[in-house]
Parts: C-alpha cells; structure tokens; sequence
C-alpha cells in the first residue's frame, strides 16, 4: 500500500516566523528544504524512505524551489549523487536504511569523502523495524524503534 502525502505537502510551504506542524518525515522535509538543499536523492525501502515519498509527491513544489528529487536505483548511485557537492557549491541530501544501504554504499562514501567537500552532504539513515524488518535482531539487542540518524559534512562558508 502506498502511503499518500498530497494533503500534508501544503504544510511544507509556510515560512519563517510560521509554527510547523507534522509528523517526522515532513518535520526531515520540511528542514531539509528550508537548509536550501539542491538535490534530494534516495533509495525507497525503509520508512525513513517516506521522505523521499514525500519529495517525489511534491514535485510541482520541487519544482518551484529549484530542488531536483530522484528515487535511486539503490543506496550506491544516491551516495554517488553526493558527488555534486564535492566540486560545487551544491548542498544535497539523500537517504536509505541504515545498516544494510549504508553496506551497499560504501564504497561510493568512501570516494566521496576523500577529496574533501565543497558544497554540503547530508546523510539521513533511518531503521526498519517490526515483523516486516530486513535486519534481525539479537535477543540481546534492545527493541527498535522508528529512529532516523542524519550526518552531515559541509564545505567552507
């Protein structure tokens, strides 16, 4: 089942001085929008993954803001996304699961860390959880929750 946006994308236009008012993911969209992000990339498949949900059912307010969106084939080509903020002054985010997509972008992080960054990159990293998760828990580990992590780098100001 697809999870609709449409309504809640109304509340992503306010501006400054406006209380915001909404669930995470579009408290994430809502940030990331207003940090003047360039491009927003990701791949779909974790609830952190609404986020991109959110940004590909506002494309006509994309649009308008001048932010390109794109749903990735995987977590190694939206890390690759990355690569416009390590030569221009480009501030892009993308997101995907945590432990797995971070695995299968690894090597594209890597590259993209080691000539240093120009524009700004922000990560968001968010679990799965529940029945339905693609990461099994230890009896040791302590019950998951929805979390989302983001890390950020920026260039010099």
């Amino acid at each position: 089942m697809e999870v609709s946006f449409s309504q809640e994308i109304e509340s992503l236009r306010p501006g400054a001085g406006d209380t915001f008012h909404g669930e995470g993911i579009l408290a994430i969209t809502k940030a990331l929008l207003q940090s003047g992000v360039a491009y927003i990339g990701g791949y779909r498949g974790a609830p952190v993954s609404h986020l991109l949900d959110v940004m590909v059912q506002a494309k006509d307010y994309m649009d308008e803001l001048g932010v390109h969106v794109e749903a990735c084939s995987n977590e190694a080509s939206a890390a690759a996304m990355l690569g416009a903020s390590i030569h221009y002054p480009l501030r892009g985010a993308v997101t995907w699961k945590s432990i797995v997509g971070t695995n299968v972008a690894a090597d594209a992080l890597s590259n993209l860390a080691s000539p240093g960054v120009t524009g700004g990159a922000l990560i968001v990293v968010g679990e799965d959880y529940g029945e339905g998760a693609s990461v099994i828990q230890s009896a040791r580990t302590p019950s998951r929750s929805s979390r989302a992590c983001a890390c950020s780098t920026r260039g010099p100001t």
